[in-house]
């Protein structure tokens, strides 16, 4: 909005500043930040006093989850309404890259809403069907995905390799919702002690952040080898948004947690980052940065998997995280070591940049 008016009325001066995206990301970053903290003691005693008994706990889990009855979920909307905001006052509205990210986040946030609530009233860990959801996340996606094509084509881009790409064609629609959505429901797989999934998901998208500018610059895409993406710049914004309002809520949610984020708030940062990573034509990239999302989400599918073809487990329990508390790592242990394993992937995604 802010943008819009300075290039209306041809800002000059210290006001100038608005019009650059480095800035406007900055400030993006510092806005949601402080409406989140502001209305995150709130948000918190609203969610209290609705949901009772708050996010059910599963008694097959860690038995040292038991403890946090009575926490509430949800918390994904106060990291939602900090980041919408930021995004309506920072960002260039006319950009459809923008309405993609824009239409899942808040899509996605929505189906993980409907999702706790279910979990909520049912006094049950099961919420919405996972066909249901499912398909509502692929009608999102492919919304996001024709925005997206429309303004970067349909090849996908290999790393490490300079200007080098696969032409998908019309499939390209499907690998983009497919990316989209398994973010989406990667991030929710890790999102099962405190604080472990939100600073992963600030990590990515401060990588996300310097890959979305870098795209959007000709004569750094130039340079560097990597796909020039026009308008790609404005998603940098977006991820410092999502930087400030997942930093609000791991005030409120570091151990001991106060509030939970919920599926709506784990969905929606998912789906956001691959949403950006398909507008910034950098997909399998995201695959690196985001390795840790991958790692828990692969768990329960080889969990799963073998389990129905053996009766036997290939891990203690599913997701992995759970794994390592059962063989006696502390949560904050594996939540601080899985953070910097997020650290270190997203410098290797970085690295990409420049090894080509």
């Amino acid at each position: 909005m802010l943008y819009l008016i300075a290039e209306y009325f041809h800002f000059e001066g210290l006001s100038n500043l608005i019009r650059y995206q480095t800035f406007r990301a900055g400030a993006a970053l510092m806005t949601a930040l402080t409406i989140g903290l502001i209305i995150g003691p709130r948000f918190i005693d609203m969610l209290r006093v609705r949901q009772g008994k708050g996010q059910p706990i599963r008694e097959d889990g860690p038995q040292t989850h038991l403890a946090k009855r009575g926490t509430p979920t949800m918390g994904g909307l106060m990291i939602l309404v900090a980041l919408v905001i930021s995004m309506g006052v920072w960002m260039d509205l006319t950009n459809p890259l923008v309405w993609a990210c824009i239409a899942v986040t808040v899509g996605f946030g929505i189906i993980g809403f409907f999702d706790d609530y279910d979990k909520v009233r049912k006094a049950s860990h099961k919420g919405v069907s996972g066909r249901v959801r499912l398909a509502l996340e692929f009608v999102v996606a492919g919304i996001a995905a024709y925005l997206i094509v429309g303004q970067v084509g349909t090849d996908l881009y290999v790393p490490f390799l300079s200007r080098h790409y696969i032409p998908l064609g019309p499939f390209y629609y499907v690998f983009a919702a497919v990316v989209i959505v398994g973010a989406g429901n990667a991030v929710n797989l890790t999102d099962g002690l405190d604080g472990l999934a939100t600073m992963p998901v600030i990590i990515a998208a401060g990588a996300f952040a310097i890959i979305a500018y870098l795209a959007g610059r000709f004569d750094y895409a130039h340079y560097l080898g990597i796909p020039h993406v026009p308008g790609a710049g404005e998603l940098a914004i977006l991820c410092a948004g999502i930087m400030g309002a997942g930093l609000a809520f791991l005030w409120f949610n570091a151990p001991p947690a106060a509030v939970f984020m919920g599926d709506t708030g784990s969905l929606a940062l998912g789906g956001a980052l691959g949403t950006i990573a398909v507008a910034a034509h950098h997909e399998i990239v995201l695959a690196i940065v985001g390795g840790l999302f991958v790692l828990e989400a692969v768990s329960v599918i080889v969990q799963v998997f073998w389990f129905k073809r053996t009766g036997r487990r290939v891990f203690r329990m599913a997701p992995i995280h759970h794994h390592f508390e059962q063989l006696g790592w502390a949560e904050a242990t594996v939540v601080i070591r899985f953070w910097i394993v997020s650290i270190v992937l997203a410098l290797l995604g970085l690295a990409t940049l420049k090894v080509r």
